[in-house]
């Protein structure tokens, strides 16, 4: 006689409704790690070590920030943002880089990112280099979705004084040349 084959049991997440074997996959496996971790660690054991850690950094993060700080510290840490979901987002930098670009071997643009963290409003700022000039000059979105300032032409032999002389706010010191992918300090 054969042998009857038994049910498979299969355990269904609480969070998104699919079989825990499948939660990788789905869309929500951000929201299904710590009941995971809770109700299946034999499925996913990296969660529960990752959790651990997890743990270990918080306890060693806490420690730091409660430890007392040296008053001659010599690095300047950079301000951070704690995101939900643990995501760090680091303020951004005080500089701004200019950046040549040739297009069609004889045509070039300039383009200034980082004037509007100096308080700096692009649309002012673009009418003013475009007179100054005599170019075109207009706010783009870049490719990183911040605004920017693109100058028909190479201006960057005059763009340092012209900042630094129309926005006293704005240091030299924070005004970098990108050259041949490195970037480089105007002064």
């Amino acid at each position: 006689m054969a042998e009857k084959l038994q049910a498979v049991e299969v355990l269904y997440c609480g969070v998104c409704g699919l079989p825990a074997e499948y939660c990788e996959f789905g869309s929500e496996f951000e929201k299904c790690k710590p009941w995971l971790i809770q109700n299946a660690p034999d499925l996913y054991p990296d969660l529960v070590k990752d959790s651990n850690l997890k743990e270990a950094d918080k306890v060693s993060d806490q420690l730091q920030s409660a430890s007392i700080s040296e008053g001659s510290s010599t690095s300047k840490k950079e301000e951070v943002k704690r995101l939900p979901g643990g995501k760090i987002k680091k303020k951004d930098k005080q500089e701004i880089i200019i950046e040549k670009v040739t297009r069609n071997r004889r045509k070039s643009i300039t383009t200034i990112k980082g004037l509007e963290i100096f308080g700096v409003k692009l649309s002012d700022a673009s009418k003013k280099l475009g007179k100054k000039f005599a170019t075109g000059a207009s706010v783009v979105k870049g490719p990183t979705e911040k605004e920017q300032i693109d100058v028909q032409g190479d201006i960057s032999y005059d763009i340092v004084d012209f900042i630094t002389e129309t926005w006293p706010d704005v240091p030299e010191s924070a005004i970098f040349f990108i050259e041949d992918g490195k970037k480089v300090p105007a002064a």
